[in-house]
């Protein structure tokens, strides 16, 4: 067994591990400006995809920029779903427990 496989493994949990910590920009808040913020960061990203897209359109916009807006819009989008799934799913069963 070599001894380097091993650092290496270790080097790469520690630049991992921090990636687990809570984010500082949510630490300390109740979960409703948690929330609340998600759903701001949620709108500002539609609106700069948008924006982005508006522009392109126009002719001032950056090819670039908008496929960077485009992908990040659909991965908000697809998020919001899936989160949305989630709920769903949590209600449903709520419904399938006996009283």
């Amino acid at each position: 067994m070599d001894i380097r496989s091993i650092a290496s493994a270790a080097g790469g949990y520690a630049a991992a591990r921090p990636a687990t910590k809570v984010d500082p920009e949510f630490q300390g808040n109740s979960p409703t400006d948690q929330l609340r913020s998600s759903f701001a960061s949620f709108a500002n990203t539609l609106q700069v995809g948008e924006q982005t897209a508006v522009q392109s359109m126009t002719g001032d916009g950056d090819p670039h920029a908008l496929v960077q807006a485009l992908a990040q819009t659909e991965l908000a989008v697809e998020t919001a779903v899936t989160v949305r799934n989630k709920v769903v799913e949590a209600y449903q069963e709520i419904l399938r427990m006996p009283v």
